[in-house]
């Protein structure tokens, strides 16, 4: 049946290839969306319908999507602008992006926190709050990491703990990580683009704070109602990790690494080199070259000197990088030509869009520029998004950080705060969910997600949107 389909809509794609006229990806029609969004609809569908089927064969069903976009794309463009597709993806974007999603994982993963709290509401509660305050300065994957097992351990003797792991989801693995470009990869984009490192800190502070406070609250009542009114009638369960006080860290030279891998990332922003390296006519700048390979290096560092029995404690695998590897070549793939769509502004299929954000004398509405930033990259990748949104806006980064200031805080908060909506939204939702399953946590489906995340955070995003974001 699957190979029917790929034929099927490798058909479909050469028809519409021969039919096509002009050159270029935002030449194409809203049908070379398809594939991308057959990689999203696969990712939310068959875990739900065929959860088995999906555990063998996600890789060959995100390879069979790239293909359906790159074979036809290859008739219509030719191999050489396919080529230079695929090279951009992989070099310029899906390498630098699990470099540091991998170097994250694995040094966090050698860091194991001793001991073991009671995860009571309080407990839970500032797990939650340390987490979104770390998550600014490690980056959300740095922070989701080191903290997901031992909150994870702390309720493992819990049997209504869902929430917790989706609220880390929103706190620590996204809106935390918004005050500095080390925090989520759409800031560091702008960073690199020349957004001044301090310059999220200063503009969207009070948003992040009612956003984060708000959240905890919202989340302590929850977590005190499943712990004294749905817990306490139920037998009790054997915890499998009894509470001790005594705290403490094995593998603390991963810290070192750690600061090492945020040094390499914060050099490359802030290191001016004219040595640029071309491949396949994408461009490889030095200091990117010396980031990623200085973040291999860390992770490499991390692996060879950090005893093996403490990634054991932490039940350490590779399978959550595997999965977000697999999935996510895929969307760097296909996203294509959605992106070139989206940045032919006014000209191209997506020119109802662009009218929607601006007024009639065409001034952003940041209101809406929050919501389109917000909602694409909740299903969207958010980093190439911010980069939509933030050339959509003019592109001009004196322009942006001054008398534009409220329209580029709006996307950048609309980038980070909302890739919670979803699982795809930012690649730490994921590894956080892979982690929690082979902890043996059973976590809603993408629809079930989708309801926690619909129910708690659209109105949050409503009362920012009234406070902060004029709304046209």
């Amino acid at each position: 049946m699957l190979k029917n389909l790929f034929i099927l809509l490798i058909s479909l794609f050469s028809h519409s290839a021969f039919a096509a006229e002009g050159g270029g990806l935002s030449s194409l029609g809203l049908i070379w969306a398809l594939p991308f969004a057959g990689v999203l609809l696969s990712i939310a569908i068959f875990p739900l319908v065929a959860p088995h089927f999906w555990h063998q064969h996600f890789g060959k069903v995100a390879a069979a999507w790239a293909a359906a976009f790159l074979i036809p794309a290859a008739v219509q463009l030719g191999i050489g602008e396919v080529l230079h597709i695929t090279a951009h993806a992989v070099l310029a974007e899906y390498i630098p992006f699990i470099a540091l999603i991998a170097s994250l994982y694995i040094i966090s993963g050698g860091i194991y926190i001793k001991g073991n709290l009671h995860g009571s509401p309080k407990v839970n509660t500032a797990f939650l709050a340390i987490g979104a305050g770390l998550a600014s300065l490690m980056g959300t994957t740095g922070a989701a990491m080191l903290l997901i097992r031992p909150l994870l351990r702390a309720n493992d003797n819990r049997k209504h703990k869902i929430h917790v792991v989706v609220f880390f989801i929103f706190l620590v693995a996204n809106i935390g990580g918004s005050l500095t470009p080390l925090g989520d990869p759409p800031l560091f984009l702008g960073f690199l683009k020349g957004v001044p490192f301090l310059w999220t800190l200063q503009n969207i502070l009070p948003e992040t704070l009612l956003s984060v406070a708000l959240l905890l609250v919202v989340f302590y009542l929850i977590d005190l109602y499943y712990y004294h009114n749905r817990e306490e009638d139920m037998p009790a369960i054997m915890d499998p990790t009894p509470d001790t006080r005594d705290i403490g860290f094995e593998g603390g030279l991963n810290f070192v690494w750690l600061l090492g891998a945020v040094l390499f990332v914060l050099l490359s922003g802030l290191w001016q080199s004219d040595v640029v390296f071309h491949v396949l006519g994408t461009p490889l700048p030095l200091p990117s070259l010396v980031r990623d390979v200085g973040l291999v290096l860390m992770a490499g560092l991390s692996w060879r000197f950090t005893a093996q029995d403490v990634r054991l404690l932490n039940h350490f695998n590779f399978e959550p990088v595997f999965e977000v590897a697999k999935l996510f070549i895929a969307i760097f793939l296909t996203i294509a030509p959605v992106i070139a769509m989206l940045q032919a502004g006014s000209q191209g299929p997506f020119a109802s869009l662009v009218s929607a954000v601006h007024d009639a004398n065409g001034v952003p509405i940041d209101g809406r520029y929050f919501w389109a930033t917000g909602l694409l990259s909740g299903f969207l990748d958010n980093a190439p998004t911010y980069l939509v949104f933030f050339n959509l806006a003019g592109g001009d980064v004196a322009h942006l950080t001054t008398s534009y200031a409220s329209t580029l805080a709006a996307i950048s908060a609309g980038s980070v705060f909302m890739g919670a909506l979803s699982y795809i939204g930012n690649a730490p939702n994921f590894m956080v969910k892979a982690i929690a399953e082979h902890s043996g946590l059973k976590m809603p489906s993408f629809f079930g997600y989708l309801a926690w995340s619909f129910g708690i955070l659209i109105p949050l995003f409503l009362v920012l949107t009234v406070i902060f974001f004029r709304a046209g």
